[in-house]
């Protein structure tokens, strides 16, 4: 088993070269997008400064109280497991919700079928005791 999860948010432990140039020295965060090989690597996307648009559609520092800020993506990069670790896991950042919708998309359409037949049967379960 993998030791992390999609989503699962991360940070580097060595600096490591974009593949557009530059680095991303230790302490970059990141999310992990894509595990390959059964947790051999993974593709994590990497997160710079704070930024907002400006007017005219640029890159202008931001603080993360501001409204319209996000962390301007950096990279993309393939990873290896020693070279990141996890600061908060898919589940402490996604809502059940959430998680259900992840595992469904990995799932084969027969298997989907299954689980909305036992969702049909815990709602019928869930309505029969209200009534």
């Amino acid at each position: 088993m993998s030791q992390f999860q999609l989503f699962d948010a991360v940070q580097l432990t060595e600096t490591i070269p974009l593949t557009d140039g530059g680095v991303a020295s230790v302490g970059t965060v990141g999310t992990i997008v894509e595990v390959l090989k059964e947790g051999e690597a993974y593709i994590v996307e990497l997160f710079g400064n704070w930024v907002k648009y400006d007017h005219e559609g640029n890159f202008m520092p931001a603080t993360l109280d501001e409204s319209e800020a996000f962390m301007e993506t950096i990279g993309v990069e393939i990873v290896n497991p020693q070279q990141i670790i996890l600061t908060a896991s898919a589940a402490q950042i996604l809502s059940v919700r959430e998680q259900l919708t992840l595992v469904l998309d990995n799932l084969s359409e027969d298997l989907i079928l299954e689980v909305r037949d036992f969702a049909e049967f815990l709602q019928q379960k869930h309505l029969s005791r209200m009534g």
